[in-house]
């Protein structure tokens, strides 16, 4: 079991004094312990975001432990997060030793893996943690030597005096410091851009030694003493329930330690969903499941299908929508008067994750009455409420340990593994048990991407330029509101920049229940809308890049749905501009058969992004060439190496979901993607020969780069598509055929 990095005193309230900043710990030897609760730069995040606790050991040795509080998920955090604070502590990299903590919102604040957010609520606390800390050990240190800290300098984790030549290290230095009053978070000395030594450097993640070796880090590798393994079986059709259950001849099997009803969270409160088939090995309850003689009640779910949604939908979108999202002027009134109208209709299905670690959790269950978990979870403090509200204990009894995670992508911000595992491990109190879905448990228990129709209808006057815009949205919903990650944003562009605009949605109806997936909303959004506008574009005689920058205008800010988050539209043009150079876009078909290019731009999770694809078409084969990728995430790359790696693998899961995924299938309210036969990944030798990418720097706050460079390739890959072809494909995925 990993131990979370807290010294001895622990603090609950998260409403922290300056004095609780700092806890010293001696117990090994002197170390410091850092708890600290900072106010945001204003605007930078929301409010519920101000809470930050980073935490710091310093040995005798004087290698420095960083707590890392973020869930892992191949976003690099783990090694991002601390690197900030290493570099205003002002130690060497090699020095530093960093350890993932447990789940606890109240000593580390908000613990989230999911929307790009990890950079801009950390960036500046973070930062200040570690110039605090720095601080505070030249204090100790000019106590000693009787000199004005002023006078003193810091390098690789020592404490310099010039003018006589003294040192120590920060080990030698770290029980003094405990004794220094805290400074004002707000007013410490922060670097300049500069002085950085270890951000804005190229350094590995911490995890990819141990990832190399094969060495055990994921949840699917949790081993405890005395662990019971649990296979589930779930209910076909989601919020469907337990009528009955015979499970006597699997009770009676050898290795069966029991069978236990339990509830997903997906259906009615009281009622269960699924059976947990317990054992001393997962290989011999997983076979044991056809055994289980089980009636379902799926009465209510049995109508709905992906036909069904198809007809629906079409029947929908030749009616008036049910709401409004956003309107300005009177589009109708500027279509009528426009020189040229183009209409086009658009779609793309329901998508599962497909994480390639599955869904899996180990619980215990204390005598005590507390619970114990090790999980592979994007929102903890989420997964905690679930729990607790589930089995009705005090989320403060809930211990979470994050283990590295094999795949998130959005699905792991839901936990309903977790609240599954707890129910088992309750009703076996003092046996660890590790909960695992097979691939068919996952692909049919998923959270998914919504589908979605749109209808545009887009008024171009006689200079060219874009006067009216339309969207007729259907989507599935209910109470008049959509669902979750089926939103359509009411300042999606370019709504907030054409004069005569409607944005409008009709709701479908719907069994399965839906989730975030990576670069949610966005990664539909961009598809349509800029494929949609590849097609104004064409019918007013000019290209994409060129109709895009006409129609943000002048460089202004731009409200959005999101407090604080603004467009701007001069950022929009760098990024555009620069693709357009890098890649030497020149706007004229390929004079090479079979051979096209395409641009996507697009703004998510506060990043800018515009993209240029190279694909040749063969036979109706699509192959990406090459990817140009141009991203504005403000002034600092923080880990160029994983920066690059995060947009190159960014832009790979946006050519997967646009050329390869397969459309999620249901009929009589089950879904029948059950294997990645169904659902095929990207190949190795699908992947581009290139993506080559050029960073706009800009004078704003870094930001979070997880997610925003996968929607523009999308309708790049589609326009290009068109381009090769001259087929323009208007639903998802992509096939010639």
């Amino acid at each position: 079991m990993t131990a979370p990095i807290v010294g001895k005193t622990q603090v609950a309230d998260p409403a922290l004094s300056r004095r609780s900043f700092l806890v010293a710990s001696l117990a090994g030897g002197a170390a410091l312990t850092f708890d600290a609760q900072m106010a945001l730069a204003a605007g930078v995040v929301a409010p519920q975001a101000v809470v930050l606790n980073a935490f710091i050991r310093i040995a005798p040795d004087n290698t420095v432990t960083i707590g890392a509080k973020n869930p892992e998920i191949g976003q690099g955090i783990k090694t991002m997060l601390p690197m900030l604070l290493a570099d205003e502590l002002d130690v060497a990299w090699e020095q530093v030793r960093i350890e993932q903590t447990d789940a606890n919102d109240k000593l580390y604040g908000v613990q989230v893996a999911g929307g790009s957010t990890a950079t801009p609520m950390n960036w500046l606390p973070a930062r200040q943690v570690g110039a605090a800390a720095r601080a505070m050990l030249v204090s100790a240190a000019a106590a000693q030597w009787g000199v004005a800290a002023s006078g003193l300098k810091t390098s690789t984790g020592r404490v310099i005096d010039p003018a006589s030549g003294r040192s120590a290290t920060y080990g030698a230095l770290a029980s003094a410091a405990a004794g220094v009053p805290v400074p004002d978070l707000a007013k410490v000395t922060l670097k300049k851009p500069e002085e950085f030594h270890i951000i804005g450097t190229a350094k590995r993640g911490v995890d990819t030694p141990k990832i190399v070796r094969g060495e055990p880090l994921y949840g699917i590798d949790t081993r405890l003493p005395g662990m019971l393994h649990a296979a589930l079986v779930k209910c076909p059709a989601i919020g469907g329930t337990l009528a009955s259950l015979d499970d006597a001849a699997v009770r009676a099997a050898p290795g069966v330690v029991a069978v236990v009803p339990i509830s997903s969270g997906q259906c009615a409160t009281g009622k269960h969903d699924a059976v947990a088939i317990v054992g001393n090995s997962w290989w011999t309850v997983q076979k044991l499941r056809d055994k289980l003689k089980i009636t379902w009640d799926i009465a209510e779910q049995q109508g709905f299908s992906t036909a069904l949604y198809a007809t629906q939908a079409a029947a929908a979108l030749g009616k008036a929508p049910d709401a409004t999202v956003f309107k300005a002027g009177d589009a109708d009134a500027a279509l009528a008067r426009a020189a040229k109208v183009v209409t086009a209709d658009y779609s793309y299905p329901f998508l599962a994750h497909a994480t390639l670690e599955p869904q899996n959790c180990t619980a215990l269950w204390h005598a005590d009455g507390k619970l114990e978990f090790w999980a592979p979870t994007q929102n903890p403090g989420s997964g905690r409420k679930d729990v607790a509200t589930m089995l009705n204990i005090a989320p403060e009894a809930l211990t979470i340990h994050m283990t590295r995670i094999g795949g998130g992508f959005g699905r792991r911000l839901m936990n309903d593994y977790m609240v599954l595992a707890g129910q088992v491990a309750k009703a076996l109190p003092g046996r660890p048990v590790k909960l695992l879905f097979d691939r068919t448990d996952d692909l049919r228990n998923d959270y998914y991407r919504p589908a979605g129709w749109h209808r545009f209808t887009a008024g171009l006057d006689a200079q060219g330029a874009l006067v009216a815009f339309k969207d007729h949205f259907v989507t599935f919903g209910a109470g008049g509101k959509p669902v979750r990650a089926a939103e359509l944003p009411a300042s999606e562009f370019p709504a907030s920049v054409v004069p005569d605009t409607h944005l409008a949605q009709s709701f479908l109806t719907t069994n399965l229940t839906t989730g975030w997936l990576r670069a949610p909303t966005s990664n539909a959004m961009a598809f349509v809308f800029q494929g949609f506008l590849d097609e104004v574009a064409e019918a007013a005689g000019t290209d994409l890049p060129a109709l895009m920058l006409r129609t943000l205008g002048a460089p202004r800010e731009l409200p959005t749905d999101r407090p604080g988050i603004v467009f701007n539209t001069a950022r929009a043009r760098a990024v555009i501009e620069r693709v357009v150079a890098f890649a030497g876009w020149t706007g004229k078909p390929s004079s090479v058969a079979g051979k096209g290019r395409g641009f996507g731009f697009y703004f998510s999770h506060r990043g800018y992004f515009a993209e240029v694809v190279d694909v040749t078409v063969t036979d109706g084969a699509v192959k990406v060439d090459k990817v140009w990728i141009a991203g504005d995430i403000g002034s600092q790359i923080i880990n160029p190496l994983n920066a690059e790696h995060q947009a190159q693998g960014a832009a790979i899961d946006g050519l997967a979901q646009a050329l390869v995924w397969q459309p999620v299938v249901q009929e009589a309210g089950a879904v029948q993607t059950v294997t990645f036969t169904d659902f095929p990944l990207l190949r190795l030798d699908a992947k581009p020969g290139e993506i080559a990418i050029s960073w706009v720097k800009s004078d704003y706050p870094p930001t979070g780069l997880g997610e925003p460079t996968l929607p523009p390739v999308i309708p790049a890959v589609a326009n290009a598509i068109r381009a090769a072809t001259g087929k323009r494909l208007r639903s998802l995925p992509l096939q010639l055929a």
